[in-house]
């Protein structure tokens, strides 16, 4: 990014690139999937078994069906407002990126490309779990709301494509931090010449 940007807004870097100690970004990332794969597992629970009846009666615990599309439901709206958050805290964290240009990916990609398509891939992903939030939500209180299943197979489907996708995404992540040091303190001490096994104890 810019120096005269940076000394603009007054932000102090530190090895990570960042002005702060750890990367928000991939703590929301992981907010974000954990909720979204909730949401999808228990629909899917709550859609293939009866869970009228009570189960684990040793722990007094019951289980039925409505339950389950409850906590399908909560979650999925939890991951659509948190993953704005995620979206604007990955491009806050991708201005400030300084990506080496002489490094591929295990994919073949280069840092630049990888960041463009984690970036745009974000924005897209931010689209379709708010339209699957929206979708979800029809169902659940206007086109299914006395029956006993409360989703769609198609939108179950979607869902099981939507995992496939953001595992291909996260991965995009994944390699800019691990293999090209983007925002990674360890690897930002290494290219100012300090040994981090010094530093950072």
């Amino acid at each position: 990014m810019n120096s005269q940007l940076i000394d603009r807004l007054w932000f102090k870097l530190g090895a990570n690139g960042l002005p702060y100690e750890v990367p928000i970004h991939p703590q929301l990332v992981h907010f974000t999937l954990g909720l979204f794969i909730i949401a999808i597992i228990f629909d899917i629970a709550g859609t293939l078994f009866r869970f009228e009846k009570p189960i684990l009666k040793f722990l007094a615990l019951t289980a039925i069906r409505s339950s389950f599309f409850d906590v399908g439901w909560y979650n999925l709206l939890a991951s659509a407002v948190i993953t704005f958050f995620t979206v604007a805290a990955g491009f806050f964290e991708m201005m400030l990126a300084n990506p080496p240009t002489n490094m591929k990916s295990a994919w073949g990609l280069g840092a630049g490309t990888t960041m463009l398509l984690h970036g745009i891939g974000g924005i897209l992903l931010l689209a379709a779990i708010v339209a699957m939030t929206v979708w979800r939500g029809l169902q659940r209180y206007r086109w299914r709301k006395d029956a006993t299943i409360q989703v769609q197979w198609s939108y179950l489907l979607v869902g099981i494509f939507m995992l496939g996708l953001l595992f291909i995404h996260g991965t995009l992540g994944a390699q800019m931090g691990d293999e090209f040091g983007i925002h990674n303190t360890a690897a930002g001490l290494i290219r100012q010449g300090k040994n981090p096994n010094l530093l950072l104890k």
